[in-house]
């Protein structure tokens, strides 16, 4: 397998998509925030910086859109659609971060939906800090994307 951010010198540089076709692309990824009951309780609804998971939405959503300029070789994308939901789940106990973008073009956007549930995940550690600073975001992973000559693929 050729690792397609090289060249034939073994240099960095950003992929030709020139010649590629513009298609419907999705991909969805998910990361975890693992705390305690406690923090998560503060995350529901508590906490002194205020609306938890509406700021790590925000700013989910953000992050898939400036995902290009902080990964170097990604290319600067038409991002049709960014849906970041956060779900507070007891028995981690944490909350789950999925993120779904989608585009038409001629590059997945697999990179935004990861970077979208990084930033998320992030958002809220920075805003529960101050109740927990063990918190461990986790599994951060690209579930599913569809699109583009790779076609169609699902994590197991």
């Amino acid at each position: 397998m050729t690792l397609t951010h090289f060249d034939a010198q073994g240099q960095a540089h950003m992929v030709d998509v020139s010649d590629k076709a513009e298609t419907a692309r999705e991909a969805v990824a998910e990361g975890v925030v693992i705390m305690s009951a406690e923090t998560l309780a503060l995350a529901q609804g508590g906490a002194a910086k205020g609306d938890v998971m509406g700021v790590a939405r925000l700013a989910g959503i953000m992050g898939a859109k400036r995902t290009s300029d902080l990964i170097p070789l990604c290319h600067p994308l038409p991002i049709t659609k960014v849906a970041v939901e956060l779900a507070a789940e007891p028995d981690l106990p944490g909350i789950r971060v999925t993120a779904t973008v989608k585009t038409a073009g001629k590059t997945g956007v697999e990179m935004e939906a990861l970077t979208a549930v990084t930033t998320a995940c992030l958002t809220v550690y920075d805003m529960l800090k101050a109740a927990q600073k063990d918190m461990r975001i986790e599994g951060i992973r690209l579930l599913s994307k569809t699109g583009g000559k790779s076609g169609e693929f699902r994590a197991p």
